[in-house]
């Protein structure tokens, strides 16, 4: 009795313990939208790319700016040894002198052959391509977490196959042993069994590694510290209908033009590159500029026939020997070593590079187009063709399993039909996965979000 009840108290204080501890931290649900956002928010690649908006910016800004007149002011302290300008007499003579200067200028371009102008213009085309740029970044990205996030489905669904079929010839396994512990079955029938269990065994370890990997690959993506804690959510494809898509390649396509920012970003830069021409062709304009100069000094004569004259004050120099100068200036181009005709040159072998760019990117976007839309019609054909297949071999496999427990099929036929049963499977996963991933990127290249 008093052993009884000490159990019982036992029990209860490890209870209360138990209860005391808070509870074990949930494993944390990551949905693909969630994975997107984070990794939008968080992707180094983006943030660099966003510097390199901002540094776009500036130069922007900085071509704006360039419009202003500039102003710029500057001191000077000399000391003159023989023959200088005397600020009194302005007349030259052999004198040791100190003097201070003060001076201030402004310059204002009035016209370079649009040049100016068309810096902005192209800053700001460069700008808008920088942006198209980064919303490219971000999409790929989104595309990669797509995959890896299918991928993480995709192979616990084959890990759930392989434990599936190891559990199918664990159940057989116990049932040849006791036949052959009866006598009524030979050795050499469990011993192929229990190496069938051993392969079976191997695949689902296999198949957890792959699982694992995955897992890997997609906090990588999104550059999280470590895996712990970290599952994905499972969503529900028994609503997606395994379908012929209804649209073709050529209105994804035309849709694909209008929507996707690598085109926009080959557009941009080829009206960049135009720009550019215009700027280089500017060269050959004259330029006109105004200038303004303001200016004064102080002298002091230390040594020399006048050093003995009393000398004016530091604000009586600065009146007297204050000066304006506003000036017009007009520099035209004649020849300066072909260097123009040169620049022009380039800007338009630039202009060709850019079209050629731009019709690159289309012709790379188009073949993305099409073989993703061959994806999925094969992927339609396959998973049809194989899901007729496996009703057929999943019934076999059935009969061939009632035969081998009454002992009318050997072991080897039966691992053969649980092979092909387990291949089966793994092909219509592979389809269905295969159809979603490439649906879902015909969908994004129309214009629509990534979704599951």
């Amino acid at each position: 009795m008093y052993f009884n009840k000490t159990i019982r108290n036992t029990l209860l204080f490890a209870a209360i313990v138990l209860l005391s501890y808070p509870a074990a931290k949930a494993q944390e649900v990551w949905s693909l939208d969630r994975c997107i956002n984070y990794a939008l928010d968080n992707n180094i690649m983006i943030r660099q790319q966003e510097l390199n908006t901002q540094v776009s910016e500036n130069t922007l800004y900085q071509s704006r700016m360039a419009r202003l007149p500039s102003l710029n002011a500057n001191s000077q302290q000399s000391f003159n040894y023989g023959r200088s300008l005397d600020f009194s007499t302005n007349i030259y003579e052999d004198q040791n002198t100190r003097s201070l200067s003060f001076n201030t200028s402004t310059q204002l371009t009035l016209f370079n052959g649009f040049q100016l102008t068309n810096n902005i213009k192209q800053n700001d085309l460069n700008l808008m391509a920088s942006l198209e740029d980064l919303d490219k970044l971000k999409n790929d990205i989104s595309l990669n977490i797509a995959s890896a996030y299918l991928q993480i489905l995709f192979n616990k669904e084959l890990l759930g196959i392989a434990e599936n079929q190891l559990s199918i010839t664990q159940q057989q396994v116990d049932r040849t042993r006791k036949l052959v512990e009866a006598g009524s079955l030979p050795q050499g029938n469990l011993l192929e069994i229990l190496a069938q269990e051993a392969s079976e065994n191997l695949r689902v370890v296999n198949a957890r590694n792959q699982l694992t990997l995955s897992y890997l690959t997609l906090t990588q993506l999104l550059e999280l510290p470590a895996m712990d804690d970290f599952s994905i959510e499972i969503p529900n494809f028994d609503h997606i209908p395994i379908v012929r898509p209804a649209y073709e390649v050529e209105p994804v396509y035309e849709a694909a033009l209008g929507n996707q920012p690598q085109i926009r970003s080959a557009e941009l830069q080829l009206a960049s590159s135009e720009t550019g021409l215009k700027i280089a062709k500017g060269n050959r304009s004259p330029r006109l500029v105004l200038s303004g100069n303001y200016g004064s000094g102080y002298q002091e004569i230390t040594s020399g026939p006048r050093s003995d004259l009393e000398t004016p004050s530091f604000e009586d120099q600065l009146s007297n020997n204050k000066r304006t100068t506003i000036s017009l200036g007009l520099s035209i181009p004649i020849f300066n070593s072909w260097q123009v005709n040169t620049a022009i040159s380039n800007a338009r072998i630039g202009v060709l590079n850019a079209e050629y760019s731009m019709q690159r990117t289309k012709n790379q976007l188009y073949q993305e187009i099409q073989q993703a839309y061959a994806d999925v019609i094969a992927a339609h054909e396959e998973y049809l063709a194989t899901e007729k297949a496996l009703e057929s071999i999943e019934e076999s496999f059935r009969h061939t399993s009632q035969r081998f427990e009454v002992g009318m099929v050997t072991t080897v036929e039966f691992n053969q039909s649980l092979n092909q049963l387990t291949m089966t499977r793994s092909e219509l996963l592979t389809a269905k996965y295969q159809y979603i991933f490439k649906t879902n990127i015909l969908e994004f290249y129309l214009g629509n979000q990534i979704s599951l």
